[in-house]
């Protein structure tokens, strides 16, 4: 029997790709994830929506 090399469901997620998108009301920034790109987002400081034109990939993810 041999020690699995990554936690279970990893395959599902090895593959996503972080985006750092930039509230247009307060400037705070939020990460969000490929595999939630269809899902609406609010800025977590003032609630306004967030508009995923503005997001730029995170290479480093």
């Amino acid at each position: 029997m041999s020690t699995p090399q990554h936690c279970p469901g990893y395959e599902n997620f090895k593959n996503l790709k972080s985006f750092i998108c930039k509230c247009p009301e307060c400037g705070e920034s939020k990460e969000i994830f490929s595999d939630e790109f269809e899902k609406s987002h609010t800025c977590g400081k003032c609630g306004k929506s967030i508009d995923f034109t503005q997001c730029t990939l995170d290479g480093g993810v």
